[in-house]
């Protein structure tokens, strides 16, 4: 039952001069959320003050344009929410909200600013694009000395908003695998060139905001205050500048967001402004993660409130995004950082551990402001109809509507896996997984809009998985280049990145440094020189990047793979008087110009093209050029693909 507030209407006597009310101290006010806001926004201002006893005092906005439509008082006298409106007749500057209690007063600064030309219709990602995954504390590191955080004091962002860094306990220290490791903001701006020159467009990484856990911090997903960067990364002016070099380099940023659950020391674990704004049970109760129950007809309540409610672990407090103070938070947190930073879109994690409908309501916030925006949420099942249950406008029979744009593919993503391990296969495993969960496409609204990937930050290396095998790789990188949606790429499996194996196998062994990133590694792999003389552990390094690059600076400009249809095609094989599967698969992607023919061929032996398998689709022979190899050749009977290996033929119909 979400919290009801009592709503005070403002005072209507005439505000005070700001120029004679003393500024408040950090006693006074310890914060003001949004740190800031804009004119002409479709999203509604409401303020979440903390102070002693803040609710006790009547509140004013000084200067023409804003004023105070409401106050809503809630359970903790320390907190208050203020409803502000903000006239498009407003001129940026900044405002003062003048707190008066009892012949006292004091005031606080807040800034108004004009928005960005073009702003509410930025582009976002789409399947033109590859976005690449970063997790930042394992990149790079370019500013040892941010590495211990702040001890403490007085931080000033912008020059307006105090905001006080508490001791940050998880230290440096690269030898172990779940403590820090010192990547930061600046190691990536360092190498957007790199990310550039390997075809990437976009940028999506890990949580890097302030996260104050005691250990395993570096991943940022415990978050600890939602408008802060951790300053063992940089600051939020840093991050800004990020964004912006970025987008010099015609790379989009993707901000990775955690509605659902923060970390238990976020600062409002100490007092929450009401009781009910996390889930509150006693005792402990861990979420299910049983995403059927939301559309299963049978699904007890018992079942759905678990999912809804429960932790997602002990150091993850469950947000109750039922409370509107709660959601109303989280839809303009989402605002503030893509006006504030220019962002280019948003993932959200752990999508379907949310309350649904509250999230559906914030999905529609957020586009609603920005209507090109893309979102993709991490909706982790193999299960292809409950993937697509979440993603916008599908014809769920209980009416439910995300209003989520995008969704990730984790059936392909699995299949994918389970495909290139399998040498003997039957009837419905190698490669023919892949043709599988393609055939399932009719379930979805918009294919073009599924997020691909056969890696992120919380599988094992693919390499480790392959048995560090580049042939299964190329092969997977080619499904990730040529298939429908929009690819991802997790940091270093353009190089077969491996598990540390130096620790117990664990998340963070997995999410390893990237060689080159940190002043004294042995190998610097951001470089040609340094990959071409990498050790024996990399010593497929050079020749994988050249084939990822390839893939994917091809890809840039090619709309029958962006944009374009598919037709794919099943491999058999007669042996005897048996008709069974043959570890390959080929597939066209076609617009009405231009095509893509693109056959896999996962068995130990050469494979011969019958081409007139094909002719539905094209009389043969065809000539085009292999992009793999950038030499002209001729599609036709007889054609043969080595084994272990790809081709990838772009040419017109």
């Amino acid at each position: 039952m979400a919290a009801v507030a009592l709503t005070v209407s403002c005072s209507s006597s005439k505000t005070p001069d700001p120029s004679k009310v003393p500024d408040a101290t950090s006693q006074e006010v310890a914060r003001v959320e949004p740190l800031s806001w804009w004119i002409g926004m479709k999203t509604e201002l409401q303020l979440m003050i903390q102070g002693p006893e803040v609710s006790s005092y009547d509140i004013a906005v000084s200067g023409k344009g804003l004023s105070v439509k409401a106050v809503h008082k809630a359970d903790s006298p320390n907190f208050v929410f203020v409803d502000v409106e903000v006239a498009s007749s407003a001129k940026a500057g900044t405002y003062y909200l003048i707190f008066s209690r009892d012949g006292k007063s004091f005031k606080y600064p807040y800034l108004i600013q004009d928005r960005e030309e073009g702003s509410a219709n930025r582009e976002s990602y789409t399947s033109a694009d590859m976005i690449y995954l970063i997790m930042p504390d394992r990149f790079a590191s370019a500013t040892p000395a941010n590495d211990k955080g702040w001890p403490g004091g007085q931080y000033v962002d912008g020059s307006l908003v105090p905001w006080y860094v508490p001791q940050t306990p998880d230290k440096v220290d690269r030898k172990d695998p779940v403590a820090r490791h010192g990547g930061d903001i600046q190691g990536m701006i360092d190498h957007l060139d790199y990310i550039a020159d390997l075809g990437a467009t976009a940028i999506w990484c890990t949580p890097l905001l302030l996260d104050n856990q005691p250990s395993e911090s570096y991943h940022g997903y415990a978050c600890a205050d939602y408008y802060h960067i951790d300053p063992r990364f940089g600051d939020n002016a840093l991050y800004k500048e990020f964004v912006n070099q970025a987008h010099k380099r015609g790379i989009k940023v993707i901000m990775d967001v955690v509605t659902n659950h923060c970390g238990t020391s976020h600062w409002w674990m100490k007092e929450a402004p009401f009781k009910d704004w996390y889930h509150v049970n006693d005792p402990y109760m861990q979420m299910n993660a049983l995403f059927a129950v939301y559309m299963d007809p049978h699904a007890s309540k018992a079942d759905r409130d678990r999912q809804e409610s429960g932790w997602f672990v002990p150091s993850m407090p469950d947000m109750n995004l039922d409370n509107p103070f709660v959601l109303k938070y989280f839809q303009q947190w989402a605002v503030w950082w893509t006006e504030y930073a220019g962002l280019d879109g948003l993932r959200v994690d752990t999508y379907p551990y949310n309350e649904p409908d509250p999230m559906s309501k914030w999905c529609k916030a957020v586009t609603d402001e920005y209507p090109n925006l893309n979102i993709v949420g991490e909706c982790w099942d193999y299960n292809i109809p409950q993937v697509a249950y979440w993603q916008k406008d599908n014809p769920n029979k209980n009416g439910f509507n995300s209003n989520l744009p995008c969704v990730m593919d984790f059936p392909l993503e699995h299949a994918i896996h389970q495909a290139l391990n399998e040498e003997q296969v039957f009837w419905d495993e190698g490669l023919t997984r892949v043709y599988t969960v393609l055939a399932q496409d009719f379930v979805y609204q918009d294919l073009n809009n599924l997020m691909i990937f056969f890696a992120n930050h919380d599988h094992a290396r693919s390499g480790d998985t392959w048995g560090a095998d580049p042939a299964k790789m190329k092969l997977a990188l080619t499904l990730l280049a040529t298939v429908r949606g929009i690819p991802q790429l997790y940091y270093g499996d353009e190089m077969m990145f491996l598990e540390r194996k130096d620790c117990p196998s664990h998340d963070g062994a997995k999410r390893i440094d990237f060689p080159g990133g940190w002043v004294g590694d042995g190998c610097n792999l951001f470089t040609a020189i340094g990959r071409a003389s990498a050790p024996e552990m990399y010593s497929t390094a050079a020749e994988l990047h050249d084939y990822t690059r390839t893939l994917f600076q091809w890809r840039k400009s090619c709309k029958a793979v962006q944009e374009g249809k598919t037709l794919h095609f099943l491999s058999r094989m007669n042996v005897g008087a048996r008709n069974i599967t043959d570890n390959s698969y080929s597939f066209f992607r076609y617009t009405d110009t231009d095509a893509v023919f693109v056959y896999l061929n996962n068995n130990s032996e050469p494979r011969t093209l019958d081409w007139d398998h094909y002719r539905e689709f094209v009389e043969g022979p065809v000539t085009g050029t292999e992009i793999l190899s950038g030499e002209t050749v001729t599609l036709k009977n007889g054609f043969s693909v080595a084994p272990k290996s790809a081709i990838v033929v772009e040419f017109k119909r």
